[in-house]
């Protein structure tokens, strides 16, 4: 069980895998897993300290979610941070795989925090094997598309990302935050039926009607996070920064929407925070906090 998993600080409220087999109680499980693994990342390095600084901003919140007038009760427990192979994605992968593999089999849902973009095809490969994808939608945050075919000449990478994902053929992709894309890519998902996207722009300009849209998502959904969908104001620590993007407040309630949504998994990506107390981190570390107090 767990065999690519070391122990480093914990998610806050969050017990530890020493812990397992865990108490059976009224509350769902949740497993937060770090990989710290920047091996495709193109512009700014560092988001393999992401899991680290946003364990660590996870202390400035007290149980009680004064938002929605509610504590946070779910269980959740900390994995540790996978044993990554730097610079080597596919050895990656197949650790990362496998171990959600074992997070799965323990009926606990796994939010990943990373890393760089290209793990979810990972996490969602993993998921495949447990689920028929063709129930799933896949809810992407990100200021890019991530829809290339390939990147550099690589076809694994945090820009092709969404493409892999495609190609394992999920009931639909919706994208919120969109605001950078190659040419190509723009016109692959535009022309793909499978593929719904939301500009920044039109968040800022009618965020109701995609909250509407996404409280008609029915079955499976998995959500994926890359923090620079937020605008550098508010994330300056990431590995492609993008202006014009969302504020913590939209953040929020994209969040809370999902209320009442049977979510299978999530991952929060990108954050290159290096130091204590960095906006980018907290605000990853937020969003978490917010997602497991509606449970």
């Amino acid at each position: 069980m767990l065999l690519y998993t070391e122990n480093v600080l914990k998610f806050a409220f969050s017990k530890e895998t020493t812990d397992y087999p865990f108490e059976s109680s009224d509350f769902q499980k949740f497993g937060i897993l770090g990989v710290p693994f920047d091996g495709t990342t193109s512009y700014i390095p560092g988001a393999r300290f992401g899991p680290r600084t946003v364990r660590e901003a996870s202390y400035n919140f007290e149980r009680y979610n004064l938002k929605i007038n509610k504590n946070l009760d779910a269980e959740i427990i900390d994995m540790g941070d996978l044993e990554v192979v730097h610079g080597n994605f596919k050895k990656t992968c197949s650790k990362l795989k496998n171990t959600v593999d074992d997070i799965l089999n323990m009926e606990i849902i796994p939010i990943i925090i990373g890393g760089d973009h290209s793990i979810s095809y990972c996490i969602l490969k993993a998921i495949s094997e447990k689920i028929d994808l063709k129930n799933l939608t896949v809810i992407h945050f990100d200021a890019h598309m991530d829809m290339r075919e390939e990147y550099l000449g690589e076809k694994y990478s945090h820009a092709t990302v969404m493409h892999r994902i495609i190609d394992l053929e999920p009931k639909e992709i919706i994208q919120i935050g969109i605001r950078s894309a190659d040419e190509e890519e723009f016109n692959f998902a535009k022309e793909n039926l499978k593929i719904k996207t939301f500009s920044a722009e039109h968040v800022h300009d009618d965020q109701e009607s995609i909250l509407k849209y996404l409280e008609n998502v029915e079955g499976q959904i998995f959500i994926s996070l890359d923090i620079d969908v937020l605008d550098p104001a508010y994330a300056p620590s990431v590995g492609t920064p993008c202006s014009c993007g969302l504020d913590p407040k939209q953040m929020e309630k994209f969040i809370m929407s999902f209320k009442g949504k049977n979510v299978v998994g999530m991952d929060i990506l990108e954050v290159s925070s290096t130091e204590i107390g960095d906006i980018t981190a907290l605000n990853a570390a937020k969003i978490i906090y917010d997602f497991l107090c509606l449970q």
